[in-house]
């Protein structure tokens, strides 16, 4: 007696598994390239922020690729548990976006930090080469008597120094790291003077009046945009409000918005509309001066 046929709905089964699984294989092997230079550039800009936090940078290349297939395995499982694969792309999005996100704004408030404090180093640094100190001796006592972050700034130039390095090479290196457009002024003066033996004290108080009054404007800039960044705040918020109202006055067109493609699709498209938009507004009223 032979035995019965499978029927017709397993072989669509097995077909659509070996299809999806053939497709996956096949797009993973031809996007490796793609892959991997991702990695490269997310390494290199996470490589930059990091070190200007002073955190270690050996592990950020094996940290992506584990980020990488977390990820793979959040949309995977959102797909599985939510049914949905646009609100698990969209929310794989915001999970890839977020750390990113959180370190740029740590390393860009550790350089404001760094610009606050600068123009009063200068001018500790102004009077000690006045009293007669060496440039290097008084960058050791900025690196002593500093505040923080500046000070673990000076601190590592100072050790740079004791162990080997040429000081103009620990300067241009800090300058390279730490992106501040005032830190570079200063470091070229401090390397320009050391050169052609100017009086660095003159050149250094002549900066330091000129940072003041770059963060007395950029101050000002904040405050009268204030009330505007306050309210790009409120309309980043006004939507979900609305849509939470909106579930109490009619419930069974919000359930389809999240539970029907078209509606999921159109959820997911003001969502990234709605992020866009307070990024841009962020991004105006923060001008560079």
């Amino acid at each position: 007696m032979s035995a019965p046929l499978p029927e017709p709905n397993t072989f669509i089964a097995i077909a659509s598994s070996a299809f999806v699984g053939v497709g996956t294989g096949l797009f993973a092997f031809f996007a490796r390239p793609y892959y991997w230079w991702v990695i490269d550039y997310l390494e290199s800009d996470l490589t930059d922020k990091l070190r200007r936090l002073h955190i270690p940078t050996g592990s950020v290349r094996n940290g992506l690729v584990a980020w990488s297939i977390v990820l793979a395995l959040t949309v995977l499982s959102f797909w599985l548990l939510a049914g949905s694969l646009t609100f698990a792309v969209l929310g794989s999005l915001l999970i890839f976006c977020g750390p990113w996100w959180i370190l740029r704004r740590m390393a860009e408030r550790h350089r404001e930090k760094i610009e606050d404090q600068l123009a009063d180093s200068m001018v500790s640094l102004s009077s000690s080469i006045r009293a007669g100190l060496s440039l290097a001796q008084a960058i050791k006592i900025l690196a002593d008597n500093s505040p923080k972050p500046i000070k673990a700034e000076f601190s590592r130039i100072v050790g740079e120094y004791e162990m080997g390095k040429p000081l103009d090479r620990t300067l241009d290196e800090a300058k390279n790291r730490l992106r501040s457009e005032n830190f570079a002024l200063f470091a070229a003066a401090m390397l320009a003077s050391r050169e052609s033996g100017g009086r660095l004290n003159e050149t250094v108080d002549r900066i330091a009046h000129s940072v003041r009054e770059l963060q007395r404007l950029e101050r000002k800039v904040q405050a009268d945009t204030a009330m505007a960044r306050k309210s790009a705040m409120y309309m980043a918020i006004t939507p979900v409000i609305i849509l939470i109202v909106y579930f109490f006055v009619d419930r069974v067109a919000i359930i389809s918005m999240f539970t029907t493609l078209p509606g999921q699709l159109l959820l997911a498209v003001a969502i990234m509309l709605n992020i866009t938009a307070y990024l841009w507004a962020c991004y105006i009223l923060n001008p560079d001066i």
